[in-house]
């Protein structure tokens, strides 16, 4: 959060710290502002997306992640719960841990805080966290090797678009090796760009429903 600098000179409202960064106010403005329509427009478009469609694409997608992951005993794999609509993984997270990976769910333990990790496997004892969305009731935080992230928009320098809390730029920003990030959505997400800003971390793939696969350059 930015806090009121009413009473700071003029050079030193030139930038503010968010997170660490100095940022200036009225571009971080802008930027929200813009990213917030482009959620807006993009969850509008996912909405109209038929059951029908969705079913074959979200098909097509997991085909696609077996040829860009190799669940194998020892790989740490953080997927997510879907929800608001996002690609269904579960079936394919069933299948990594049966191949011996361990599969991992962001968990939220604190606001505007990064995201903890605990394994899942299927049947395992689970509850509800913040928003609703279903996450392990039990395990300690483990490290992930990998980060599958959902998309509500992806950019052409692989820079995600998400929901709007920042629970992952905040979270990957501070793990130290930087996991493998792979990030997972529909086809019509794809944006020119979001505008990045310093605390954005840009992901290694982006994978559509559509069965492309693109690469950070």
């Amino acid at each position: 959060m930015m806090e009121d600098d009413s009473d700071a000179s003029p050079a030193c409202l030139a930038h503010r710290l968010v997170d660490g960064h100095p940022v200036d106010p009225n571009t971080a403005q802008d930027v929200s502002r813009f990213r917030r329509a482009e959620r807006a427009r993009l969850m509008e478009a996912r909405r109209r997306i038929s059951l029908i469609d969705r079913a074959a694409m979200n098909d097509m997608l997991v085909r696609a992640l077996d040829e860009l992951v190799t669940p194998q005993p020892g790989l740490r794999i953080a997927a997510y719960w879907p929800i608001r609509g996002e690609p269904d993984l579960r079936g394919w997270m069933a299948r990594a841990h049966t191949a011996g990976a361990t599969i991992l769910l962001p968990v939220v333990v604190e606001k505007a805080a990064p995201l903890a990790f605990r394994a899942w496997s299927p049947g395992c004892a689970m509850e509800r966290g913040i928003w609703n969305i279903p996450v392990p009731r039990d395990g300690s935080e483990m490290r992930p090797d990998v980060v599958i992230s959902p998309l509500v928009g992806v950019d052409e320098g692989c820079f995600r678009l998400g929901n709007g809390g920042g629970y992952y730029d905040r979270t990957l920003a501070r793990l130290e090796p930087l996991p493998q990030i792979i990030g997972i959505g529909w086809p019509d997400c794809a944006i020119p760009t979001i505008f990045p800003m310093p605390w954005d971390v840009p992901m290694d793939h982006v994978l559509l429903a559509d069965g492309s696969i693109r690469h950070r350059t």
